[in-house]
């Protein structure tokens, strides 16, 4: 496979206080790559780095060839950079699919003048758009709700619905940082099969989790962080049986 991120060297400071110290990861397109480390390792920080909410104190991100220094998150955005993010932000007053339709932003192709008198443009992307919405209400499971109200939603179909409309920004490569919070058994599972899923559709997967056996059963690749460091990577069985991880979860999910 091809690398299509690369970090190197990264650092970031908050404060003077140390909170990713020199870390270095490729992440092969096509994949899905997991980060995973305990409470306070430098996961979201990393996830914010990555995304452009924040901007490195030194070090290089490279996506598909091409450096992201400086970039905001909305230009990464244009690149084919998407993320999900651990508190849900949602259009809680607006349906399912508005919600879904406000992702497809980066995509219209209409002349200004359309906005203020519809005309052929206009009427195609607005049914092209409704229908890939409602493909992507589908994929979630959320369907048959997508005239409702996303803040009446249970908190795992606002998960699912977050994550319906960051796919709808068509992205390349798509960051989920704890989509597993909150959820269910039954919608632990089900969001494990919609990763795979979004593999076979070629979008590249980088997610941050708590949850270890979704980890497990999904990643190719686990980078496992420590106090803002690296701290190994490898396979999952690798990561499972590394001495310095379990060391690191002790009284957690790898003791």
């Amino acid at each position: 496979m091809s690398v299509l991120l690369e970090a190197q060297g990264l650092h970031k400071r908050f404060g003077g206080v140390r909170a990713v110290q020199g870390i270095s990861l490729q992440v092969e397109a096509d994949s899905v790559f997991a980060l995973i480390g305990p409470n306070g390792a430098g996961k979201s920080t990393m996830m914010n780095l990555l995304s452009g909410t924040y901007q490195p104190d030194a070090g290089e991100l490279v996506f598909d060839g091409v450096s992201l220094a400086g970039l905001p998150a909305h230009r990464r955005a244009r690149l084919g950079i998407a993320r999900t993010f651990q508190k849900i932000r949602l259009f809680r007053q607006l349906s399912l699919l508005d919600n879904v339709l406000a992702g497809f932003h980066l995509h219209h192709k209409v002349p200004a003048w359309q906005y203020l008198l519809p005309a052929a443009a206009f009427w195609r992307d607005w049914h092209a758009c409704r229908e890939e919405a409602m493909a992507l209400l589908d994929f979630v499971g959320l369907a048959d709700r997508a005239h409702e109200r996303a803040g009446a939603l249970a908190y795992g179909q606002q998960r699912l619905l977050e994550i319906a409309r960051a796919l709808a920004t068509r992205p390349r490569l798509f960051m989920l940082d704890e989509p597993a919070a909150g959820l269910n058994g039954g919608e632990v599972e089900f969001l494990l099969g919609r990763l795979r899923e979004m593999r076979t559709r070629g979008i590249t997967v980088v997610v941050v989790e708590h949850n270890m056996e979704l980890v497990m059963n999904v990643a190719d690749h686990v980078f496992v962080m420590d106090h803002g460091e690296y701290l190994f990577q490898g396979t999952p069985g690798e990561v499972q049986a590394n001495p310095a991880v379990i060391a690191a979860y002790l009284g957690g999910e790898f003791a």
